[in-house]
């Protein structure tokens, strides 16, 4: 994930997902301003950091044409709108929307992992372990990717 990006999206799996876990700090240790949509920041129904930016796409028309969850056509059109960027991305049909619209993204195991890569973390395994506590998803083989990445 080398950086051809002005601006980070993240998508409220993310914030879900970091915040249950308590590492929602990585985001900012990592990209110091995070951006999302006004859309997500409902759904995430909290307050979000200072440190994250709302801010909403302008073309509501392409957003709404999108054949995906409302959070994630709203980060695919602000993406799209505020090239380079990068999306940060958990649901498959949202990724494979933005791959499809030639996007930069990963997803929050990814930036988990981009921690490591940097040095802001000494290992994955213990927040793997927490995500594992909770109902966040993904398989075996994805696990033993990232675990093979981070050389754990």
């Amino acid at each position: 994930m080398q950086k051809k990006y002005e601006i980070v999206i993240a998508d409220t799996s993310c914030f879900i997902l970091l915040e249950k876990i308590g590492e929602l700090n990585l985001l900012k240790l990592l990209f110091t301003k995070i951006t999302t949509t006004a859309t997500i920041a409902a759904e995430f129904g909290s307050p979000l950091p200072d440190w994250v930016e709302i801010k909403s796409p302008k073309n509501t028309t392409f957003q709404n044409s999108l054949d995906i969850d409302a959070g994630e056509a709203s980060a695919i059109t602000l993406a799209i709108e505020s090239a380079p960027s990068l999306l940060i991305l958990d649901d498959n049909k949202g990724r494979k929307m933005a791959k499809r619209l030639n996007l930069l993204f990963t997803g929050t195991l990814g930036i988990i992992l981009k921690a490591k890569n940097v040095g802001l973390i000494i290992s994955i395994k213990p927040i793997f372990e927490k995500i594992q506590q909770t109902n966040f998803r993904f398989s075996d083989k994805v696990l033993k990717e990232i675990y093979a990445n981070a050389n754990e």
